[in-house]
């Protein structure tokens, strides 16, 4: 069985289901999209290895990069294998003086982990053609689309746009000191975008 090689291609928070996220990953030859719901922590992690944000202490994901790291075990691709009842399986596939191993783990600290390595993700035919969202080139994918309600619901993020420059440094400070790093991120897009 043939894999199908997949890249992060979003993160979206949903407004009727409190502290899930979307990950949304994309076939890298094809139109498909892969929404897979896990939880704010892990979409945390994520977004700060993607941001390329320096947490002031490790986060859990980092230290299992570190610990491998130091005993060169490398983390060579995350492949998600299985899905059953709306759950996705995942393994890491690692590599110690030549040996390989394959280690069961949540598809979100699969894919948390394989960021800080770097190496690629895959998944399979059958579970692309039974989950996977085919998208046109013009299409984007919404909430509505990945979550059976929308209801809004004002967040810190819905503000950024209406403060002044002056809050928005307040309000990055106070996000990096609450270690809400994906909150932290827009509001650094937002103020680059003034300046730019």
């Amino acid at each position: 069985m043939n894999k199908i090689k997949l890249e992060i291609v979003g993160l979206s928070y949903s407004q009727t289901q409190s502290g899930a996220y979307a990950l949304v990953l994309s076939e890298v030859e094809g139109n498909r999209r892969l929404p897979i719901i896990i939880g704010g922590f892990e979409a945390q992690a994520i977004a700060i290895e993607l941001e390329k944000m320096v947490p002031t202490r490790p986060l859990t994901h980092d230290l299992f990069k570190n610990f491998a790291t130091t005993f060169n075990i490398q983390v060579k691709e995350v492949v998600i294998y299985n899905l059953v009842e709306g759950i996705f399986y995942s393994k890491l596939v690692c590599e110690l003086n030549g040996e390989v191993t394959e280690i069961d783990a949540r598809t979100s600290d699969a894919i948390a982990i394989g960021v800080r390595f770097k190496c690629p993700v895959y998944t399979f035919e059958n579970i692309l053609s039974s989950a996977g969202i085919l998208l046109d080139e013009t299409s984007e994918i919404g909430d509505e689309a990945l979550f059976s309600e929308s209801e809004e619901i004002e967040t810190p993020e819905d503000t950024i746009s209406t403060v002044s420059l002056e809050e928005l440094e307040t309000q990055l400070n106070q996000a990096i000191a609450n270690e809400d790093y994906e909150l932290a991120s827009k509001i650094r897009d937002e103020i680059n975008k003034r300046s730019a």
